[in-house]
């Protein structure tokens, strides 16, 4: 009797341990085509993965497994029976339904519906949410009125990132309003293109300005700044020295993590060329080199190191980064692009792990030319503070990848601007004059905000401005004469009052810029005036920039949204989409509609 447990158990354990199997296949379209980026996953559970570069898939499978469900957006999910099979080619077909009736959600765009006055996705494929919350972001305190006679001045730095807006729209995807603090106004309004004109001569970026009506407030003036960086074609692009140092710890182990890394860095190794260099640096317990500096050309080395990673342990970041620092720094190309991406879900818990430490790690880097992108995956642990500052300090930008289409909007889209510098410490400074402006307000950047002495300070870190790149900043303007409340000072002692005449006299204000070139040191100015002339046909780019503001002043609940709502903005949006190529103003539309549902929510 013994015997026959004993035989039983032994069967039962080795069972266990084979019972586990693989299943591969490739995803194709209705034409014939591969799907990269296509999500795969066990249904009713959150164990899945992405299709390659090739549309091959790889994922394990339980005894108890009964679907896989393959998304992707513009197609219509396919739910497929695993049975005994090991092998699973699926053809996805085309779905007829108009772009804004899709949302983006994690991998894949799924019809919009109704459940108890909440919107949801038809999907299995959702970015699971923990059940834990860890994320940090920095407080936001807004920029309020601004008297024009007593403070003429409003001085702050370019911010050319964009995690704020993806980021945002994956909490909306997810059923939830985002915490206020991670609602960064001035990342909303630069995640979209906007139509300015090519630079002409030797400026790095041309300055486009526009005035009008204030949509939120019709006794108000809005204020439209645009800067355009230089576009530059891939081939003329200096060579790369890159170093991927990528998160391999153990808070990576989820599908819309590591596997989404590795798709979305499959997408950058695909652009580059034979001059260009890539190693690649991990962390986890520890730091360590997983390929020597390759040579572009040399691909399937480097999307083999990448497969083989896995994740797995504590988080050594500082270590990692002084590790990719050094590789960089032996490989550095006079002259190129050296700089070092860091891709996690800003989990820094080992080693150097203050936001202090970091910071001046990379502020010290930095002046030896290797510049740092950052760049944020993943639901629930997400350390933005820490993140924006690293970038920032690394005179490079940071961005929240939450799907495979932000992926190659970041990597393949917007290529230049991601990886090329074309202007350094990019600093604004408006001068506004008292005659024509009662007051003023800067919507958004908060945290970059910058002293009027460190305007001429050359000394003073500022943004950075990337190929083909574009920088809006809006000023919501009370006009002189106004009868709207503002903020006032008493009369200074000990200043002479002076009253703007003669040709200056109808000048609203004065914009000024000062930038330096990738390598250099000292700064150049650019000086322009602009008159009091209210466009009463404002542009799609005025009216979408608008659009996006006021979108960012309802979900922080601002003091100034005026009278904001959701179907001003709905309407502003929808009559601003303009031509809208890829599709993003008009998922921006299908999000405003989506909180709109969650305030319906929040109000019950």
């Amino acid at each position: 009797m013994k015997r026959i447990i004993l035989a039983l158990a032994i069967t039962i354990l080795v069972s266990g341990f084979i019972s586990a199997r693989e299943i591969t296949g490739t995803v194709r379209d209705d034409s014939g085509n591969v799907l990269p980026g296509v999500t795969v996953q066990v249904q009713n559970t959150n164990r899945g993965t992405v299709t390659d570069i090739q549309g091959f898939y790889k994922i394990e499978v339980q005894p108890e497994d009964k679907f896989l469900v393959f998304s992707f957006i513009g197609m219509e999910t396919e739910k497929v029976k695993i049975g005994s099979k090991d092998k699973i080619d699926v053809e996805l077909k085309s779905s007829m339904m108009e772009l804004e009736d899709c949302v983006v959600v994690a991998y894949g765009a799924q019809p919009r519906t109704k459940i108890r006055g909440v919107s949801f996705m038809k999907s299995a494929v959702m970015s699971p949410t923990p059940n834990w919350n860890t994320e940090n972001y920095s407080t936001i305190h807004e920029n309020g009125f601004k008297d024009a006679k007593a403070n003429p001045l409003s001085t702050f730095s370019i911010d050319v990132d964009n995690a704020s807006y993806s980021n945002v729209r994956r909490y909306i995807n997810q059923g939830e309003l985002p915490p206020v603090d991670a609602v960064r106004i001035e990342e909303m309004i630069n995640y979209f293109h906007y139509d300015y004109p090519e630079p002409a001569g030797e400026t790095p970026f041309s300055v486009t300005t526009e005035l009008g009506a204030c949509p939120w407030n019709e006794d108000h003036y809005l204020m439209h700044v645009g800067l355009k960086g230089k576009s530059i074609d891939k081939s003329e692009l200096p060579p790369s020295n890159l170093v991927f140092l990528i998160d391999v710890s153990g808070s990576m182990n989820a599908y819309n993590k590591l596997p989404l890394l590795k798709r979305a860095f499959t997408m950058l190794v695909n652009e580059l060329r034979p001059e260009d260099r890539v190693a690649i640096v991990v962390y986890a317990g520890a730091a360590g080199k997983v390929l020597n500096s390759t040579p572009g050309d040399e691909k399937q080395e480097i999307l083999d190191a990448l497969e083989q990673l896995n994740a797995g342990g504590s988080t050594a970041g500082g270590e990692g980064l002084k590790l990719a620092y050094k590789i960089a720094s032996n490989h550095f190309i006079e002259g190129g692009n050296n700089r070092i991406i860091l891709a996690t879900d800003g989990d820094f818990n080992v080693g150097v792990s203050s936001t202090s430490e970091m910071e001046r790690l990379v502020e010290k880097e930095r002046e030896s030319g290797i510049f740092m992108s950052v760049l944020g995956f993943g639901t629930g642990n997400i350390k933005d503070d820490k993140m924006e500052v690293i970038a920032d300090k690394g005179n490079g930008n940071y961005s929240y990848i939450d799907n495979i289409q932000e992926a190659r909007k970041v990597f393949i889209s917007e290529f230049g601007g991601t990886l090329f510098t074309i202007a350094k410490d990019v600093k604004f400074q408006l001068e506004f004059n008292p005659k024509q402006v009662k007051s003023y307000r800067l919507v958004g950047y908060e945290n970059r905000l910058l002293n009027d002495e460190d305007f001429n300070d050359d000394t003073k870190d500022a943004g950075e401005m990337g190929a083909g790149h574009t920088v809006t900043a809006l000023y919501e303007i009370i006009p002189a004469g106004s009868n709207s409340a503002t903020p006032s000072v008493n009369p200074l002692k000990y200043q002479e009052s002076k009253t703007v005449s003669g040709k200056y006299n109808n000048e609203l204000l004065t914009i000024k810029l000062r930038y330096k070139e990738p390598d250099g040191g000292k700064s150049k100015l650019l000086e322009q005036a602009i008159s009091n002339k209210i466009e009463k046909n404002t542009s799609n780019d005025f009216r979408f920039s608008a659009a996006v503001a006021s979108f960012g002043m309802l979900l922080r609940n601002s003091e100034f949204k005026g009278n904001t709502s959701i179907d001003s903005i709905v309407k502003l949006a929808k009559n601003a989409k303009g031509e809208d190529d890829n599709g993003y103003r008009s998922e921006f539309i299908q999000l405003v509609k989506t909180v709109d549902d969650l305030h319906l929510v929040a109000e019950k």
